[in-house]
């Protein structure tokens, strides 16, 4: 496809970017002497910079956010035709398409009643911390405050949620942080604290208790998790795990907070990534993939029994949720969620990621059979991952900077891969690939011969496929 840019200079678009844009994650050391990237088009599930290079993107948005894709016209209309109706009131009081979200999502989570609105991942989690220490003053006396959170896992970039996120490098040099915050140990079986074991999902919950005791039961008022830890390393809990942490959370009186932010809205083959657990939360935030990024919004969702907290006491001062998100009350954010929840269910799309998540898990395991450095792989649906190893018996990481090579390699080939992204002191070795929800099996091929033709260039040792790898699909 060729980009008119007629309406702009390239080059100067560039230039200014370079002179005036903070990116994210970067360090803009190397932009004196090269340029920034600059995306000026998306289609499908391609996207194309100023210089006019075209790009299969298997991340999504690079952080796991446009669902359906680009250039979708239905949702960019029903935003337009939404603001030219109603662009902002705030959510003090209501507005038309926040309450039709509002019900069709809840539709989605039986079990959850209320919808909580914002405009981030961060501001979603923030949210659900201040509701259990609201809680905590008003039914606890203030002494069930704390709040346990996972080690690799990843709850957002603000200092409170940084105080909930377990990967070092992220939160190195922006303390101190909120105090209360306790981190429970990982639950990566890959990574195994005790070696090989037969009941690894068990033994990671049960560390979870272990940690409660210690605390004291009556301090902790929620327990933090994502589903499956998405940056920390694409981290599945295994059998057992999450039936456990149920167990504990009901037998402590302690709030299920679960994490939705990159696993909602159909990234792991159902409306979200707890539904494939049978598990019952008590509060579930989410934002990215809830409008695909064609506008920012991020729901904190709760229980009736959640709710009540705020409701009962009719404290006109401080009974009820002392919370404002400004832009909450932006109508272009549910009105973009309500058309993006559309397409996922007319184009079958939960379908969809099932059939090619199953598909790309069996070729990266035939990529694993053939490259000695892929130690595992892991995911579920079109959230996927695998580990980069030295030697596959000891399991020592790569240096990050072959992921990064790998990424680079991909790049100049045409596709966009992401990796853990320096948040760890050693394992930012993991090679992350979640592409939209309508990838095709032909678009799956392509980013896994991208990676492909990366590892025969960058980590030839090749041997022979191996049966392990075939059954792993299983």
């Amino acid at each position: 496809m060729t980009i008119n840019l007629n309406e702009y200079d390239a080059k100067q678009v560039v230039a200014n970017d370079r002179k005036h844009v903070w990116h994210h994650l970067s360090q803009h050391k190397v932009y004196e002497d090269s340029d920034p990237m600059v995306i000026v088009k998306g289609a499908g599930m391609r996207v194309w910079d100023a210089k006019g290079n075209e790009y299969l993107d298997a991340v999504s948005g690079a952080v796991w956010t446009v669902n359906v894709g680009y250039g979708r016209t239905e949702i960019a209309d029903a935003v337009r035709d939404q603001l030219v109706t109603m662009n902002y009131f705030a959510q003090t009081a209501g507005n038309v398409v926040a309450a039709q979200y509002a019900a069709k999502l809840i539709e989605k989570m039986p079990g959850l009643s209320r919808v909580y609105y914002s405009n981030s991942g961060s501001e979603a989690n923030e949210k659900a911390f201040k509701i259990v220490r609201q809680i905590a003053a008003k039914k606890y006396g203030g002494k069930k405050y704390k709040i346990l959170f996972r080690e690799r896992d990843y709850h957002g970039t603000t200092i409170t949620a940084l105080s909930a996120t377990g990967q070092y490098e992220r939160k190195n040099q922006y303390g101190p942080f909120t105090p209360g915050f306790i981190e429970v140990p990982h639950c990566c079986e890959y990574r195994s604290q005790w070696g090989e074991v037969d009941d690894y999902g068990l033994r990671a919950a049960n560390e979870i208790e272990k940690v409660i005791l210690r605390e004291g039961a009556d301090t902790i008022g929620a327990l933090c998790l994502e589903p499956i830890t998405a940056g920390g390393g694409v981290i599945e809990p295994p059998e057992g795990y999450w039936q456990r942490v149920q167990e504990i959370c009901n037998k402590y009186d302690i709030l299920l907070h679960i994490d939705e932010v990159v696993c909602g809205l159909g990234r792991t083959g159902t409306w979200f990534g707890y539904q494939h657990y049978g598990i019952k939360p008590d509060i579930v935030t989410m934002a990215k993939g809830v409008a695909s990024g064609y506008a920012a919004i991020s729901c904190t969702v709760t229980t009736e029994a959640v709710f009540d907290h705020f409701k009962e006491d009719d404290d006109p001062r401080m009974g009820y949720f002392r919370d404002i998100s400004t832009f909450a009350g932006c109508t272009a954010g549910p009105a973009a969620a309500l058309a993006n929840m559309k397409i996922i269910e007319d184009e079958n799309l939960l379908e969809n990621v099932q059939v090619q998540g199953a598909y790309l898990l069996e070729r990266l395991h035939q990529l694993m059979g053939k490259y000695q450095v892929i130690g595992d792989v892991r995911g579920k649906g079109l959230f996927v991952g695998f580990e980069l190893v030295k030697d596959r018996e000891t399991k020592e990481p790569v240096d990050e900077s072959l992921a990064m090579q790998l990424g680079a390699h991909c790049m100049k080939n045409g596709v966009i891969i992401g990796r853990t992204n320096r948040s760890f002191k050693e394992y930012n070795n993991v090679v992350c690939l979640s592409p939209a929800l309508i990838a095709t099996r032909a678009e799956i091929d392509i980013i896994v011969d991208a990676l492909d033709n990366a590892l025969a260039e960058l980590a030839p040792n090749q041997q022979p496929v191996i049966e392990e790898a075939k059954v792993a699909v299983n």
